[in-house]
């Protein structure tokens, strides 16, 4: 009797501590979220004002070089040869100088998104602990969650969560 007694207390309390479970579409949290839309505008702008470098420099790189082919016409070639070396030089160093700010501005890039992600990570986690959650899984693009009832689906209850603390 007493086996019966515990056993059935123990069916008990394990039906009570049923796992709170949630998911979070990552997809639609991240491509609402206000910072990194904003961030995201920001390195448009960067890459447009770099493209716009390039074709300025390239565009007066080509000039200089016509300009050295005319002027080559009239120069004995050895000094025509040394010049042009020079010139493809400095081609050579103006194409580093612009892929080097290119990498730059794409790592700056890629350490803001990787701390974003990591804030995002954290205010989910800090949801989870707040609201009770046992897990909460991800969800979209390379989630885990294959199928979730839209009351499981809680994306946008984060997502204003990180956009209100955003804006202030």
């Amino acid at each position: 009797m007493k086996k019966i007694v515990l056993a059935i207390i123990l069916i008990t309390a394990v039906a009570c501590e049923q796992n709170k479970i949630g998911f979070v579409d990552n997809v639609k949290l991240m491509d609402g979220y206000q910072e990194k839309i904003d961030m995201e505008a920001r390195y448009k702008i960067k890459a447009e004002a770099l493209n716009k470098k390039r074709d300025s420099i390239s565009q007066a790189f080509q000039l200089e070089a016509q300009a050295f082919q005319t002027k080559a016409q009239s120069m004995p070639q050895t000094k025509a040869q040394e010049e042009y070396g020079l010139l493809q030089q400095k081609g050579q160093f103006i194409g580093q100088q612009l892929q080097q700010e290119e990498q730059q501005m794409q790592s700056e890039g890629q350490v803001e998104m990787d701390s974003l992600i990591n804030k995002v990570k954290k205010e989910i986690n800090g949801f989870g602990k707040n609201n009770g959650f046992t897990y909460i899984l991800s969800g979209g693009e390379g989630g885990s969650v294959l199928y979730g009832t839209d009351a499981k689906d809680l994306t946008q209850d984060i997502l204003k969560i990180l956009n209100e603390k955003y804006k202030n």
